[in-house]
C-alpha cells in the first residue's frame, strides 16, 4: 500500500487553513450571515401554478413589484411555489402576490398566506450559542479523558475550524441561513469528531507499539492506515449528499450544501488540524506512556 507523507505537507495545510479562517472571519464580521425567516420572521405565501414555473421569473416579478428579500422555492410538487417575504404580515399580501404573478400570463391560485414567527429569537440564539460552547467543552473533556489533554486541544480547534469555515462560506455568498443549516452544522460537528477520534485512536496505538520517537512518521503511518476507511466513509456520504443537493429540491438545498462543505472540511481537519497540531503541541511518547521510575523494584521491597 502506498504511503503518503501527510505530515510533510502540514505547513502548506496550515497556511491554507489560515487563509480560509481569515476570509471566513472577515466575512462574518463585516458581511454577517443572511438569516432566513426561521430567525427573522416574516410572511409566507404558497401559490399553485397550472404548470411548473421558472423560479427566477417568479422572483423577478415580485422584486419588480417592490418586494425585497424575496425567497422563492418549490414546495411539494414543481407547480407549487412557496414565497417567503421578510416583511410584516398584511392580510391582503397573499392576494397581492397572486395578482402580480398572474400578470405574467400564468394561471396562479392562492393556497395560503400566513405570518411566520421567528422560531429562533434573540434569547434562544443566545442559549443555542451557550449550548454550543458547553457541547464543545464536554467534547474536550471526553477526548482528554479518553486520550490526553493535547489530543483534546487539537480536536477542539479542529471542530471550531470546521464550523467557522462553513459559516464563512454561507456569509461570503450570502446564502440563506435557517434552521436546516444550523442542524447541518451540528451534524458536521458530530461527523468531524468521529473522524478525528478514529485517527487519534490509531495514533495512540502506534505510539505505544512503535520504538521510534519520530512523531511525524508515526502520524503518517496512522493516517495512512485509516485512509481507506476515511475515503470510503466520506465518499459514500458525499454521494448521498450530492443526490440530496441535486434532487432534493429547494427546501433542503442549503442543508445538503452545508453538509457537503462540512464533510470535506471535516475530513481535511482530522488530518491537518487535529492530528498535525499534536506535533505543534510537542506530543511525546511520555504523554501516553509514563516513564518508569528508577529503582522501582527496590522501592517495592519491604
Amino acid at each position: 500500500m502506498r504511503q503518503f507523507d501527510f505530515m510533510g505537507k502540514r505547513r502548506l495545510a496550515f497556511i491554507g487553513s489560515g487563509v480560509l479562517l481569515l476570509v471566513s472571519l472577515i466575512t462574518l464580521l463585516f458581511q454577517q450571515l443572511n438569516l432566513g425567516l426561521d430567525f427573522t420572521g416574516g410572511t409566507l405565501v404558497e401559490v399553485r401554478y397550472a404548470t411548473a414555473p421558472a423560479l427566477d421569473a417568479v422572483r423577478q416579478a415580485l422584486e419588480g413589484a417592490g418586494f425585497q428579500d424575496v425567497s422563492v422555492q418549490t414546495f411539494g410538487s414543481a407547480s407549487e411555489v412557496l414565497v417567503r417575504l421578510q416583511q410584516a404580515f398584511d392580510p391582503g399580501v397573499g392576494e397581492q402576490v397572486t395578482q402580480i404573478l398572474r400578470q405574467t400570463g400564468e394561471s396562479v391560485d392562492l393556497v395560503r398566506a400566513e405570518f411566520v414567527g421567528a422560531q429562533v429569537g434573540g434569547q434562544l440564539r443566545d442559549q443555542s450559542g451557550l449550548g454550543m460552547l458547553v457541547a464543545l467543552g464536554v467534547v474536550m473533556l471526553y477526548v482528554a479523558f479518553r486520550f490526553q489533554y493535547k489530543f483534546a486541544f487539537g480536536a477542539l480547534l479542529a471542530l471550531v475550524h470546521d464550523v467557522i469555515i462553513v459559516l464563512g462560506v454561507f456569509s461570503l455568498f450570502q446564502l440563506d441561513f435557517d434552521l436546516t443549516v444550523l442542524a447541518a452544522i451540528l451534524a458536521v460537528i458530530g461527523y468531524s469528531l468521529n473522524d478525528t477520534i478514529i485517527v487519534y485512536d490509531r495514533i495512540r496505538e502506534n505510539i505505544r507499539k512503535s520504538r521510534t520517537d519520530d512523531m511525524a512518521a508515526i502520524f503518517n503511518d496512522a493516517i495512512n492506515a485509516t485512509l481507506s476507511r476515511t475515503l470510503a466513509t466520506s465518499g459514500t456520504t458525499l454521494l448521498v449528499l450530492l443526490a440530496l443537493l441535486l434532487l432534493g429540491g429547494d427546501m433542503i438545498h442549503n442543508f445538503a450544501l452545508a453538509l457537503i462543505i462540512g464533510v470535506g472540511i471535516g475530513t481535511f481537519s482530522s488530518v491537518y488540524v487535529a492530528s498535525a497540531l499534536l506535533i505543534v503541541l510537542k506530543l511525546q511518547r511520555e504523554d501516553l506512556i509514563p516513564a518508569k521510575k528508577e529503582n522501582a523494584e527496590e522501592e517495592e521491597l519491604p
